[in-house]
């Protein structure tokens, strides 16, 4: 049997290619690393799993001796013919050539008739949160996301809300996920070598969310904005939203015990949340704050 890296310099010269920069392609040779990934993946046969930039199919290979099926998204249309050339005879494998990024995957699960669905994926640097935030907002019918990216987002992703690695994606991720840490992968595990290293982590989606919400919509508007100005205390935060002055800023923070010298960098989820359900109370009873939800909307996007 072929090591990955033989198999991989194989078809590269096979087919003539190379990796596409602009597509952000780092092609997966280190053996240990595809063990790890399918092991965290947990895929049992019943499992259907979706795996998104295959590339040349190194771990393909490894997730169709496990799966009833897989379902390839690629966008790359040179991948995408080795990939058809290369499990041609396999008949639990399908290949869609396209953005995953346009892809309805809620449908797509639907079609298939699918109920043991799991994300797994090799996500090129450049648009990993774009994707990862796509799979949780789209609240597809999976049971967990196991990726391998570049390992400061990694370190982000996997953080505890409120600590100093934390972002505002860090917040979404553990309102919707249990996330959790796996491998640090270094760049000579790929061909070419990316310049930082990788990790992959596992994202075990929630069967219940951590905070109960009146309005999820502000309460993540709330992080947000929180984020955008993280160098400046809370309430200034909030007062140079332009619709609510500092006198009303801070009422709101004394309502659900919060400093008023407090950054929102250090909220925990359940900070974030009381903070969300007393603003969105306020929109509901009180004219003075009833534009809060505009506002956030305007400051964030």
């Amino acid at each position: 049997m072929k090591s990955a890296y033989e198999e991989t310099m194989f078809i590269l010269k096979k087919y003539n290619i190379l990796a596409n920069k602009s597509l952000g392609q780092n092609f997966l040779i280190d053996d240990e690393v595809i063990e790890s990934i399918v092991e965290t993946a947990n895929i049992k046969k019943e499992d259907t799993i979706i795996e998104i930039g295959p590339g040349l199919g190194t771990l393909t290979n490894k997730l169709l001796e496990k799966a009833k099926k897989v379902i390839a998204i690629e966008l790359d249309k040179r991948m995408v013919n080795i990939l058809n050339d290369r499990f041609s005879l396999y008949n639990n494998f399908e290949i869609i050539n396209e953005d995953v990024l346009k892809v309805d995957l809620r449908n797509m699960i639907k079609e298939q008739n699918a109920e043991n669905v799991k994300i797994v994926a090799n996500l090129p640097y450049y648009i990993t949160t774009p994707i990862i935030m796509k799979l949780l907002e789209d609240r597809l019918n999976i049971q967990s996301i196991t990726v391998m990216i570049q390992k400061e987002v990694a370190k982000r992703l996997t953080a505890t809300p409120g600590d100093k690695l934390s972002g505002a994606i860090t917040y979404a991720i553990n309102y919707y996920c249990e996330p959790q840490e796996v491998l640090i992968v270094p760049n000579s595990s790929f061909i070419p070598k990316p310049e930082v290293e990788s990790e992959v982590i596992n994202l075990k989606l929630r069967k219940a969310h951590p905070v109960e919400l009146t309005n999820e919509k502000l309460f993540f508007k709330l992080i947000k904005l929180a984020f955008m100005q993280r160098r400046k205390t809370l309430i200034n935060g909030l007062s140079n939203s332009g619709r609510v002055d500092k006198k009303q800023a801070k009422e709101l923070l004394e309502k659900v015990g919060l400093d008023e010298k407090v950054r929102g960098e250090s909220l925990s989820m359940q900070d974030f949340a009381n903070l969300a359900n007393a603003i969105e109370n306020a929109t509901i009873h009180s004219k003075i704050i009833n534009p809060w939800e505009r506002t956030l909307n305007d400051s964030c996007e």
